[in-house]
């Protein structure tokens, strides 16, 4: 998890000494010989990697005030320390005025500067994210604010970006929990619609028969239940963004009436006399293969081809993992301080075990395995010890799953849960490779089982193969959802939260 420091003196000798004292530290390091020199380099693409800067105040060219002014007119909010020979009060103030975060006299000795480099990096990495939260609830969140050095998906952020210019319908694919909420949100934040809202809608967590009153709205009494007027997440996006995150999953007769709505620009709420003219943008997501869903007849073709204009594929986060150390220092400022809690570092031993574990369940499990790591910490630095999920998990031999007819890259999926999921069959299968889909119908007392017993591990079971997919669930054991919410708390094995942005399920 190394931070990237930027060393600017006109003073080679100087340089080269900050440059030895910071990698001994275990940062990162580029150097600079001069203000201009600089401001080139934090003008650069890569200025964004840049953490702090080390910054000499006298310099023959553009000297460190000018710098500080050239950082605010272009926006930076790096964390600078300032250096000088002279370190009188003036110069302090002066330079605090200016923008920098902290002061050091030369020549700064390894202890001193250590411990401005650890508070200008922990104040800069919480000030970067409180100001990233603020722009997610303006709606103004930008591509500069998703954390990622991976070559790939920096290509994929760039492709998106070129959808800003236009409205043109965007379909995010990808694994649950890559993150395709937060690219949507960066598109509009990016475009001309960043002042409209942004409307997400969660098509697999709305019940069936609420999907088209929920989306399209309802007029008052048009059905049991509509005491009031609902406008639908169409008219409340309208002049702005609908994203609609898996839209895989919507019923086929919500299927057609968003077709019809994307291309005539209008709704028919439930009950209504008219239709309703909506302007909205249309990004969608999904987690499935709309292709095969569209080939099979499971979704409608004419839709498909309406959603699949712009496509962007999101790569899992094992095919990334250069984004593990940085993702995990954005997430533990964070909890950090919610948390009230003054955390310094992620141990050596804790690093290595999370750049090895394979996050199948993406960016959102690895932020919740920081979570759990934050309230378990007691002391200033986070061990291997407060992952116990991961650390048990990787002593374990991977399980044998058998084929499904799934899409590939669902193949990996996992239920998102903080606890981890087990990997095994529950404790009443059979342990043998060739009976790993067989049931077994006597308990160890050689007597026949219960038959609660028996349906919670067919629940379980059904839950396992198809990766937390609860619609699925509910279809191949051939019964309605709701009627599998409702054995799920009958049988204690917990059900995932209806506005979770995945389907997930713990195992009981």
């Amino acid at each position: 998890m190394s931070e990237l420091i930027l060393i600017v003196d006109d003073d080679p000798v100087q340089r080269r000494l900050l440059e030895a004292m910071a990698r001994r530290f275990g940062y990162d390091v580029m150097t600079a010989e001069g203000g201009d020199a600089a401001i080139t380099i934090l003008g650069a693409p890569d200025g964004g990697r840049i953490d702090a800067v080390v910054l000499d105040l006298v310099m023959p060219d553009l000297d460190g005030y000018g710098v500080l002014a050239r950082m605010r007119d272009m926006g930076l909010g790096i964390p600078v320390i300032v250096q000088t020979a002279h370190g009188g009060i003036d110069t302090v103030v002066s330079a605090m005025r200016a923008g920098a975060m902290d002061f050091v006299v030369k020549p700064v000795g390894a202890e001193r500067l250590q411990v401005s480099l650890r508070n200008a990096l922990s104040a800069g990495a919480l000030e970067a994210e409180f100001q990233r939260m603020k722009r997610s609830r303006t709606g103004t969140l930008s591509f500069k604010d998703i954390v990622t050095r991976n070559a790939r998906m920096q290509q994929v952020l760039r492709t998106a970006e070129k959808a800003t210019a236009s409205l043109i319908p965007v379909l995010i694919e990808g694994e649950s929990g890559v993150g395709k909420e937060l690219i949507a949100r960066a598109i509009h934040g990016s475009g001309e619609r960043r002042a409209k809202p942004f409307v997400a809608v969660n098509c697999g967590a709305i019940p069936e028969n609420l999907v088209e009153s929920t989306l399209f709205g309802h007029e008052k009494g048009a059905f049991t239940g509509a005491t009031e007027k609902h406008i639908g997440k169409f008219a409340e996006a309208t002049g702005g963004t609908l994203f609609l995150d898996e839209v895989g999953e919507l019923p086929p007769a919500a299927q057609v009436k968003l077709l019809r709505a994307i291309q005539e620009g209008q709704v028919d709420p439930v009950g209504g006399r008219k239709p309703v003219k909506v302007d909205v943008r249309i990004i969608s997501a999904t987690n499935r293969n709309l292709i095969a869903d569209a080939k099979s007849g499971r979704f409608r073709e004419d839709l498909f081809y309406r959603l699949h204009v712009f496509p962007i594929t999101v790569p899992p986060l094992r095919e990334r993992p250069e984004d593990i150390p940085d993702l995990v220092r954005h997430f533990l400022v964070r909890f950090a301080a919610e948390e009230g809690k003054r955390i310094r570092a992620v141990s050596a031993d804790a690093l290595t075990l999370l750049n090895t574990y394979p996050w199948p369940g993406n960016v959102r499990q690895l932020e919740n395995a920081v979570f759990r790591a934050v309230v378990l910490a007691d002391g200033d630095e986070i061990g291997a010890n407060e992952f116990p999920q991961l650390a048990l998990q990787a002593r374990m031999p991977a399980p044998a799953i058998a084929p499904t007819d799934e899409p590939p890259y669902e193949r990996t999926v996992a239920p998102l849960i903080l606890e981890e999921a087990p990997t095994t069959i529950p404790h009443h299968a059979p342990s043998t490779a060739a009976a790993a889909d067989a049931l077994s119908l006597i308990d160890a007392s050689g007597q026949v089982r219960p038959l609660e017993e028996l349906e919670a591990d067919v629940i379980r079971f059904a839950i396992a193969r198809y990766r937390g997919q609860m619609s699925e669930v509910a279809r191949r054991l051939r019964i309605g959802r709701s009627t599998l919410y409702r054995k799920l708390d009958d049988l204690g094995l917990g059900a995932p939260k209806s506005g979770e942005a995945e389907e997930n399920v713990a195992s009981g």
